[in-house]
């Protein structure tokens, strides 16, 4: 091969990668004004930014501090988080069918809402779902970790995160089917669907730290899933250690979608879709396309969130369904074209 010709390849590849992380960074800032603005009740967004600059307890100063500006923050750091995880879980895996739900961590946060609901957390505290969901989520990090530590491979953390899934599930209905009251069970139904509606500046400062180690972990991944990606063996005789990023993935698996789930339910489908949508833009690296598929996650997610509050619908459809709606075609699409390759 000619070294000249590879070095242009990479180069352009590099200038392509980067266009596209630019205009997905664009258009999330373009999106979160727009969610600033979009909701039931019209609102001046430059003049509540002034009133709430000026310190004056303005009804439109209001509306953006408590409602508009965490639902716009949570919208980009959900979608952000589940969109990176999803592609650095697919290279950890080299599973085009993995999500951030296939280490279980998202059924474990979901039981932890749960539990503190019934335990009257949820009540006791604005953020106590969270706190629960972030306690869910911890408990199936350190099941998870213990097991790669000691030497487990890729197979048997997907299927420990396949047997944390499903009893967490099971014990979520379980909760739900000894519910003494209904209102309690619609209630836990309506936040399962996922929602960043009602949503406070609480629910941004308790996430963003944990999302912070999570996007931290994930995106220094990149060179580790780039070598995994030609087989571990290839891998390790370039120097990376193959059990130290499964666990590197694991912690950031657990921070960045534990706490996503955590303040806005289970949303799904985002961390599936985006990383399939941006994988040929970026060369079909699994690196450059973990940042690639956070933007793009902070990008659905947001403009799905827009989309709930304006549409005719009363009451508010949840997030969590309007991104399914999205994502289950295409995920028939993808396995119709994975049919027709094994064949």
């Amino acid at each position: 091969m000619n070294p000249d010709i590879s070095t242009t390849d990479r180069s352009e590849r590099d200038l392509s990668s980067s266009t596209l992380v630019v205009g997905l960074g664009v258009l999330s800032a373009l999106l979160f004004l727009v969610s600033l603005a979009v909701g039931y009740v019209p609102l001046n967004v430059v003049s509540a930014l002034s009133d709430v600059v000026s310190g004056l307890d303005t009804v439109g100063a209001l509306v953006l501090v408590e409602l508009r500006l965490p639902r716009a923050l949570l919208g980009l750091m959900v979608g952000f988080s589940l969109g990176a995880t999803g592609a650095a879980l697919q290279g950890l895996l080299r599973n085009p069918l993995a999500d951030p739900g296939v280490m279980g961590v998202s059924g474990a946060a979901a039981l932890g809402a749960v539990v503190a609901f019934y335990w009257g957390l949820a009540g006791a505290l604005s953020i106590g779902l969270a706190l629960g969901g972030l306690a869910g989520a911890g408990l199936a990090t350190a099941a998870l970790l213990l097991l790669a530590r000691q030497g487990a491979g890729t197979t048997a953390l997907i299927l420990a995160g396949v047997a944390i899934g499903s009893l967490s599930g099971a014990l979520t209905a379980l909760a739900l089917n000894l519910s003494p009251s209904p209102y309690a069970v619609m209630e836990v139904v309506f936040w399962l669907m996922g929602s960043l509606a009602d949503r406070s500046l609480d629910h941004v400062l308790l996430a963003i730290p944990f999302m912070a180690v999570g996007w931290f972990l994930l995106l220094g991944a990149g060179r580790g899933l780039d070598a995994l990606s030609l087989g571990e063996e290839t891998a390790q005789s370039l120097g990376f250690d193959v059990m130290r990023l499964r666990v590197r993935l694991v912690l950031a698996s657990a921070f960045a979608v534990g706490s996503a789930v955590a303040v806005s339910g289970a949303i799904g489908f985002v961390g599936l879709v985006v990383p399939h949508v941006l994988r040929p833009f970026v060369g079909h690296r699994p690196g450059p396309l973990v940042l690639a598929s956070g933007l793009g996650g902070a990008v659905l997610t947001s403009a799905a969130d827009i989309l709930v509050r304006v549409l005719p619908t009363q009451p508010e459809l949840k997030l969590g369904v309007v991104t399914a709606i999205i994502g289950a075609p295409f995920l028939f699409s993808l396995l119709w074209r994975m049919r027709g390759e094994v064949e």
